[in-house]
């Protein structure tokens, strides 16, 4: 591999060559519009955007150490930064207050979005008092290695190449090119001035004029229609950010990213740090499920759509990730980058080769929750029948399971085929229901005979007798009447030995203290707060569901992890399904003789 300017030994980037500092996770703000996200820094930095889709090579990697940036921020280094979202959208409003009056920054990518097409907006307005705002932009395509090219000024807009990527820049007429290629413009505002920037990255030559106006009121018209109302939920305001998350995240194709991030640290040198820019089927489901407890909705209709299309295509070979355009993730493989601060440098994924019962289990949940809103179509119910028929076949192997493990008898992974499996036969009545239930009822059984532990509540594996976060969503949902003591039983085995400060972890990891090996994983948290509410219990679970949705940074987004000493975030950033548990979550816990598990 070819050095690069800037870069450590094998070519890979160390910061220091134009790239700012790292900052800690929970400081990140998103913008993304479904077919790919970028992460903003406090000082208005673009840390983290890959293009053309979520897969790609990133064409601004600072935040992993990488070339390539595109800043927008006050040219006073004396500030302080804060900023907020446009509630129900991913339009951020970053703010400084410099010594000498207020910057803020709108930014969003446009939509409704185009898949060879990425276009950034950013707004800079002078609040109070005179504004000076640096701009600086060096777009880096391929992780850094291609630098900008032929740029030339072109009929009112900035035009260059970065490798196979097409650049157009417009409105930064006084931009100049400095040594390193990049543009750069100090942009002077008076009190109360207003400046459009629009930055244009795409796969093909493009002529059309890129007004800024047109395209910030298609982009606010579309965030209005894509995010409901949520006035009747238990936490209206994160409600609405959730759904806009997941919609930011949720191609048009349906696939749905499980982060916008790859390599980012769960725990510091440890080497578990992954790629998470593909869709998982798991983490699908959950998005559509949490929907359906609000109501129809666009995001319910495409996670329907995409996991019948994968269960139609690959049958009992479904794997547990795809891009969200439906290939095989790619192998893992090193990049170019120093990496975050204690994380690794890899994109690709190598869970897309394991087979994971519970993913059936989930897909025939969210076939069932369509079929209640009648949104489940012919070609689903074919998907359906599939899905069915596989747990038919393999429930009785071992298979790695909601954690991607070793292969063994999970037992969250049965629980949820017999949740499953019962739902579909109550929500479709088509023939083959009863036969349906009738395997539910065998799954439960057996599983009770190999998983129950002696004092009442469920373990974690047949072989295994310790306690699984896990098997608290499965049992919210129904896979025993709320009544049967092994629910109450499982649940204060989990508080009990998995459970630190309000927060909830996983799994012990062999001898080691909580904390220790991992933080609190934040969709566990959500989960207990489902299981109280199954019980009855309303008040235990809204301290549940307080206390998680806390572990957020400013801009309200929330990573796979939690680090309950340092109430940092740890793991890719956003992660989708947490978002996806907190909606769903609030939505039960907002209605007052809403139905239970299932309704």
């Amino acid at each position: 591999m070819n050095g690069l300017p800037g870069t450590g030994p094998g070519g890979a980037a160390h910061p220091g060559g134009g790239v700012d500092g790292p900052w800690v996770l929970r400081d990140y703000a998103l913008i993304a519009d479904g077919e790919r996200g970028a992460l903003v820094d406090p000082r208005g930095g673009i840390a983290w955007l890959c293009a053309p889709a979520w897969e790609s090579d990133a064409v601004f990697s600072g935040l992993l150490g990488g070339l390539g940036h595109y800043r927008v921020g006050p040219a006073d280094p004396w500030n302080v930064w804060g900023g907020s979202y446009e509630d129900g959208t991913l339009i951020r409003v970053g703010r400084w207050v410099t010594a000498d009056g207020v910057l803020s920054c709108r930014e969003a990518l446009a939509v409704p979005a185009e898949a060879g097409r990425v276009v950034l907006l950013r707004q800079v307005r002078a609040v109070r008092g005179p504004g000076a705002a640096d701009v600086r932009l060096d777009v880096r395509a391929g992780y850094g290695r291609h630098p900008l090219t032929e740029v030339r000024w072109d009929h009112g807009v900035w035009r260059a190449r970065s490798g196979p990527l097409h650049v157009r820049f417009a409105g930064a007429e006084r931009a100049h090119v400095g040594p390193d290629g990049a543009l750069r413009e100090l942009l002077r505002l008076p009190e109360g001035g207003v400046h459009d920037l629009v930055l244009e990255i795409s796969t093909t030559v493009r002529d059309a004029p890129l007004r800024p106006r047109e395209l910030w009121a298609a982009t606010e018209r579309w965030w209005q229609a894509a995010v409901p109302d949520c006035s009747g939920t238990a936490a209206p305001r994160d409600t609405r950010m959730a759904y806009a998350v997941l919609n930011g995240l949720t191609s048009a194709r349906g696939g749905m990213a499980a982060a916008a991030t790859t390599s980012l640290p769960e725990r510091a040198d440890t080497g578990r740090d992954y790629d998470y820019r593909y869709a998982w089927i798991r983490d699908q489901c959950y998005a559509g499920i949490a929907v359906a407890a609000h109501g129809p909705h666009r995001l319910l209709e495409g996670a329907v759509r995409f996991v019948a299309d994968r269960v139609l295509e690959d049958g009992a070979g479904l794997r547990p990730a795809y891009t969200v355009d439906g290939r095989p993730p790619p192998k893992e493989h090193p990049l170019p980058l120093a990496g975050y601060p204690g994380g690794g440098d890899r994109a690709g994924n190598r869970a897309g080769r394991q087979f994971q019962l519970d993913a059936f289990g989930e897909a025939l949940q969210l076939f069932a929750a369509a079929a209640r809103h009648d949104a489940l179509d012919e070609r689903a119910l074919r998907a359906a029948h599939l899905a069915a028929e596989a747990v038919a076949a393999r429930w009785e192997r071992p298979e790695a399971g909601l954690w991607e493990l070793e292969d063994r008898w999970w037992t969250h992974s049965r629980l949820s085929c017999a949740v499953g499996l019962r739902e579909l036969a109550r929500w479709t009545r088509v023939p083959a229901g009863a036969g349906w239930a009738r395997l539910a009822d065998r799954v439960l059984d057996t599983t009770r005979a190999r998983c129950l532990h002696p004092r009442g509540h469920w373990q974690r594996a047949a072989d295994d007798p310790g306690p699984d976060a896990a098997l608290l969503l499965p049992l919210a949902r129904g896979a025993v009447p709320p009544g049967d003591p092994c629910l109450g039983l499982t649940r204060a085995e989990v508080v009990r030995r998995l459970t630190v400060d309000g927060h909830v972890y996983r799994f012990r990891h062999g001898r080691e203290p909580l904390g220790d090996a991992e933080g609190a994983f934040l969709l566990c948290g959500f989960m207990m707060a489902l299981a109280a509410h199954a019980q009855g219990r309303t008040a235990e679970a809204l301290r549940w569901f307080e206390r998680t949705r806390s572990a957020c940074g400013p801009p309200g987004l929330f990573a796979e992890e939690y680090d309950v000493a340092q109430r940092q975030l740890r793991g890719n950033l956003p992660q989708g399904f947490v978002h996806a548990l907190l909606l769903e979550c609030s939505v039960r816990l907002g209605a007052t003789d809403g139905p239970g598990p299932g309704g």
